[in-house]
């Protein structure tokens, strides 16, 4: 299995059994630094995702992929948040950040830009819209290359 494919199908694994223990897959990173390989995944939940959580999952997740055989190579396994700043790539993650502030960089130029930093007023049908200065900016999904919250304090 080449290594492009090990996070899609680690997530794939692994996504319905987070699922039953109420938490969300946010992503899964798998890369080598230095001389070790990482799979990092990360997860959430409503009301926050605690050590306990991580715990858990870890050791569910490493059982997983280990009966499956997904991985044959030693690698170390990371499982935790994404943290306040995470970066929004599903559409429940759009949802959930209605009403923040989030600052955006599209694939190609939307009314003539690329980068954008407004309030989340409404998701659907693929849409996301965007208040910026009182205007209402409408950035489809496909087209965000990234998206994170702005942290305000």
């Amino acid at each position: 299995m080449g290594k492009h494919s090990i996070p899609q199908s680690v997530a794939e694994l692994i996504e319905p059994a987070l699922r039953e223990d109420n938490l969300d897959l946010v992503d899964v990173d798998y890369r080598k630094e230095g001389k070790n390989w990482y799979l990092r995944v990360y997860i959430d939940k409503s009301q926050g995702v605690t050590v306990d959580d991580c715990q858990k999952a870890s050791r569910r997740i490493e059982d997983m992929i280990e009966i499956d055989e997904l991985i044959t190579y030693p690698y170390i396994l990371e499982v935790s948040s994404p943290g306040l700043d995470r970066p929004l790539k599903k559409e429940k993650d759009f949802i959930r950040s209605r009403n923040r502030k989030v600052r955006i960089t599209t694939y190609s130029t939307i009314d003539n830009q690329r980068n954008f930093t407004g309030t989340i007023k409404d998701f659907k049908d693929g849409i996301l819209a965007v208040e910026i200065q009182g205007a209402i900016v409408n950035i489809p999904l496909e087209t965000i290359a990234h998206a994170k919250p702005v942290m305000e304090f």
